[in-house]
């Protein structure tokens, strides 16, 4: 059975598409730490981050990095964490997330009714974010 990743990335489950390339995505979490709080997850299903080989652990790093990037332009902020956790849904993804302090990763603080034109706007100025910087994979 597909894991809810795989089907947002089929188009069964709408999603707020920042990235895409033949090997991994990037799309806006319904239910942000922050605004621009982004997941990157590899197309292929690996429920382990570990688990990545080489080739697409590099791949989704760098996606991570250049996402952070775009991040960092469209949401000021001190930093641009990274969080690995996996336990909620069985597929490798990555939370990119505009953070002042450690606190902005404390999942106890997810927005889990954001309005769905902030998340709109917010994926809007981060694809603009990533064309700026010359990345032709921002997308919608």
């Amino acid at each position: 059975m597909p894991t809810l990743f795989s089907r947002i990335i089929a188009g069964e489950i709408p999603g707020r598409f920042v990235w895409r390339d033949p090997d991994v995505v990037a799309f806006l979490t319904i239910a942000p730490l922050r605004p621009g709080h982004t997941l990157v997850v590899p197309r292929r299903e690996v429920d382990h981050w570990i688990d990545m080989d080489e080739e697409l652990s590099s791949k989704v790093f760098s996606v991570s990095q250049r996402v952070g990037k775009g991040i960092a332009n469209a949401f000021p902020s001190r930093k641009v964490g990274l969080l690995i956790g996996g336990l909620e849904v069985p597929h490798t993804h990555i939370h990119v997330v505009p953070i002042d302090g450690l606190n902005d990763l404390d999942f106890e603080r997810q927005d889990k009714d954001a309005d769905p034109r902030a998340l709109d706007e917010a994926a809007e100025r981060l694809r603009t974010a990533l064309r700026s910087l010359g990345y032709p994979e921002a997308s919608a």
